[in-house]
């Protein structure tokens, strides 16, 4: 049995790997809003968005650009360097995403799939095959789309918490403001998905084509989002009007499941080439190895392949590690004074450094609230829909102009600039949500960093040494990995042990372990 056969092979069984590890760290993304305001509980909102993911994911295009993005030219490369490639990258990526979800960091996997093709690239053939201009593109996205997602969650959820205050459940403030801001928001998720969730679908393309491009270049993209915000409030309105008490109370926790929904249908349906196009790529380009290289861009996909690629991510969702991630997000956003979250201590002194030049004003979000079983309510509905609307609506917009923008890096956006808005990160351990947020941002580049570099060394110890540079890279893969979880246990225990007032070395006992985290959380 040949190298590449062996590698074909095992580009499968890390696509089941890494379809997990995608599902382990984007299931944050898509479920925070909805869990930290107790709209749903984490189990059921992970059932319902993975069943939404599983529903993208079968209805993704059948057709996969392996080239993500056009980072590198596949033509220039040789049929075992290709496969070397993609392979290189599935061994970094499961081990990267693995750590950072353990120690429940964000990160793109989208980010993560581009410059780890990027360090593939330069380590097996140098500089000349790369993109650059595509690749200084993601990079400027990072930026933009933190940028517009802060603006934009900070403002409407200002103008939005104006309007309602604290008065989410009453009948005559939810009559005067709930159609306007409810219009808006399902304006910005029905963009959304004609121009992401539902992208890749055929009838949804045609409809665009007929019913929507010549109208906005007619008659201007204003009037057009005018049109279908007044017809959305009208509909909300009538709503509200026939529905009662019912309606009220209802209005906004709908609006964040909704949005939680959009977000996983087209994270299955967008996100899934992230996992699943190397390991098909490895393996369509062994099977036919008489074709180029650069004939992998374009290969035709069945749907159950699909499906079940879909099922994997939802698989890493329900796992512990995911929940890790879940739980920081929801707690740096937290309206709770005390949270339970780590961040370098250089982080935390920038954020006292950035509080000190800011004067403490009365938060403008409801009073910390817990729910009847004793748990926290990290923020109430209007802003669980905020997040997912906004995220949804930014998504949309860099989408329709090419711009590819990651759900990580709005998601988590969106979280931190409506907690600016309602001034829950000033006092209690604000130094300490801050800083995590400066941690995360910074972990995002050294991600960048450590995926062009990994994989350029990967690739080259496995193109080089053949097959025992690959049981170097697996042996690697694993030790990292083992010692990663390891650490990321012992923080978790000390943020656990910190929370519960023991400065013991002795590690927590279950029953106080589940007391801890059943308060923090």
């Amino acid at each position: 049995m040949g190298l590449n056969t062996i590698l074909a092979f095992l580009g499968l069984v890390l696509l089941v790997w890494d379809c997990i590890e995608v599902g382990r760290n984007d299931a944050s993304n898509i479920v925070n809003a909805v869990f930290g305001a107790r709209i749903l509980s984490g189990k059921w909102a992970v059932r319902l968005a993975g069943l939404a993911v599983i529903i993208g994911a079968s209805a993704a295009t059948p057709v996969f650009e392996t080239a993500r993005k056009g980072i590198f030219d596949p033509g220039l490369l040789t049929l075992y360097q290709a496969i070397v490639a993609y392979i290189s990258v599935y061994l970094v990526d499961t081990v990267l995403l693995f750590t950072y979800s353990a120690f429940g960091m964000p990160v793109s996997t989208t980010a993560c799939l581009i410059f780890e093709l990027v360090g593939a690239s330069l380590g097996l053939c140098g500089p000349g095959v790369v993109h650059w201009g595509k690749v200084w593109t993601v990079v400027a996205a990072i930026f933009v789309s933190i940028f517009m997602t802060g603006v934009a969650g900070f403002l409407i959820q200002r103008v939005f918490r104006a309007a309602i205050r604290d008065k989410i459940e009453d009948r005559e403030t939810i009559l005067l403001h709930g159609p306007w801001i409810s219009g808006l928001m399902l304006t910005g998720l029905g963009w959304f998905m004609l121009f992401k969730g539902m992208s890749g679908i055929a009838f949804v393309k045609a409809f665009r084509e007929y019913a929507i491009d010549p109208y906005i270049d007619a008659y201007t993209p204003t009037l057009a989002f005018l049109t279908v915000w007044g017809g959305f409030t009208l509909a909300v309105h009538l709503f509200l009007s026939f529905s009662g008490n019912f309606g009220t109370k209802y209005l906004f926790p709908g609006l964040a499941i909704l949005g939680m929904l959009c977000l996983a249908f087209a994270f299955g349906q967008n996100d899934l080439a992230n996992c699943a196009s190397p390991g098909i790529s490895a393996f369509w380009l062994w099977q036919h190895s008489d074709q180029s290289v650069a004939s992998a861009t374009q290969i035709q996909i069945p749907m159950w392949v699909l499906t079940i690629c879909g099922s994997l991510m939802v698989a890493g969702m329900m796992t512990e590690n995911a929940q890790r991630v879940t739980r920081a997000q929801v707690n740096v956003g937290s309206q709770y004074d005390k949270v339970a979250l780590h961040a370098p201590e250089w982080c935390r002194a920038i954020a006292r450094w950035i509080l000190r030049r800011f004067p403490h004003r009365p938060e403008l979000a409801p009073p910390p609230m817990v729910t009847p079983r004793g748990k926290k309510v990290h923020y109430d509905a209007l802003r669980a829909a905020v997040i997912s609307s906004v995220s949804a609506g930014v998504i949309a917009m860099a989408s329709s102009r090419g711009l590819p923008v990651s759900t990580t890096y709005v998601a988590f956006a969106a979280v931190l600039a409506t907690g600016l808005a309602d001034r829950v990160l000033s006092r209690g351990d604000a130094d300490l949500k801050i800083g995590r947020a400066i941690w995360v941002v910074v972990s995002w580049f050294l991600a960048a960093v450590l995926a062009i570099a990994a994989t350029a060394g990967v690739a080259r110890i496995i193109y080089h040494l053949g097959i025992i540079g690959l049981l170097i890279a697996l042996a690697l893969n694993l030790t990292i990995r083992f010692y990663a979880q390891k650490r990321a246990d012992e923080q978790e225990e000390r943020i656990h042990r910190r929370r519960s007032g023991t400065t013991r070395a002795a590690p927590l006992d279950q029953q106080q372990a589940a007391e801890v985290l059943h308060e923090e959380v």
